[in-house]
């Protein structure tokens, strides 16, 4: 086991592979058959909790590390799930790093990919169904709509708090149009609301959270860009969850009585 920050630089004779593996939104069916594969044969698994629990107790437990949030708040810094990648790998070990949804897509697939590249560790990227786009989905709601929407903006609502400021430019997204989909954003729900109402956006905007997309708590709430708040309460939205932001958001009324997978788990809807 590691000790400390430091990592030796003693390797092996044989350095294993990392693969930085997209669990999906976390309906287990929704894999991609390399990633269950991969999560087979792996040597040494680290995960979050963002793969879903019918995803997790899939897992061998032999085999698993959790480096996500644990019990009072505590959780494992990015530094030590960089380090224990290179130190496992160092070991001549097959790791599978398991992140929800696809690890390129807000999921420090990027950071971990370069400090794996850095500290001379091969890895592959196997990508997976993120739940910016699988969230919508199972909602019935599509991102482009030839009547409502040709284009998308993806925006994380959980930015680095050490950035001075923030990245996401919310005037002009209200400028450019189509659908806006924010990820990690339950909490600050009110900020991006109001910045896009500030912006100019219409208060009846159609907005939607989908919360725990594919997972059997699944829940969703629509309002619009002015009710978004009062929507998320009322139905108790907690994270993880996905905003959908747009008139797109609007199609789901017009197809959810026939929706299968939009209806399960507890399923809770607030009218407009």
């Amino acid at each position: 086991m590691m000790t400390g920050d430091s990592i030796s630089e003693s390797e092996s004779t044989a350095v294993g592979r990392v693969y930085l593996v997209g669990s999906g939104p976390g309906d287990p069916e929704l894999m991609t058959v390399k990633a269950k594969r991969l999560l087979e044969s792996a040597d040494v698994i680290l995960h979050d909790k963002l793969p879903g629990p019918e995803i997790l107790n899939q897992l061998p437990d032999e085999a698993c590390e959790d480096v996500g949030k644990r019990a009072g708040g505590e959780r494992t810094t990015q530094e030590y799930t960089n380090q224990r990648m290179v130190e496992l790998a160092r070991e001549g070990k097959t790791v599978a790093r398991l992140k929800g949804g696809d690890p390129f897509v807000f999921g420090r697939g990027g950071e971990e990919a370069e400090y794996l590249a850095a500290h001379g560790v091969p890895f592959e990227v196997v990508p997976g169904v993120s739940s910016a786009v699988a969230g919508p989905a199972v909602a019935g709601i599509p991102l482009t709509h030839r009547d409502h929407a040709s284009s998308v903006s993806f925006v994380t609502g959980h930015e680095d708090p050490t950035k001075d400021d923030s990245a996401v430019d919310w005037a002009a997204l209200a400028a450019t149009g189509g659908t806006i989909v924010v990820l990690m954003g339950v909490g600050k729900l009110p900020e991006y609301t109001g910045a896009l109402l500030d912006a100019g956006m219409a208060p009846g905007t159609p907005v939607a959270l989908v919360e725990r997309a594919t997972w059997p708590t699944q829940q969703i709430a629509c309002g619009t860009l002015d009710t978004a708040v009062d929507a998320r309460d009322r139905a108790g939205i907690e994270p993880p969850a996905i905003t959908v932001v747009g008139a797109v958001a609007a199609t789901r009324e017009r197809v959810r009585e026939f929706l299968a997978n939009g209806s399960t788990g507890q399923n809770r809807e607030d009218d407009r």
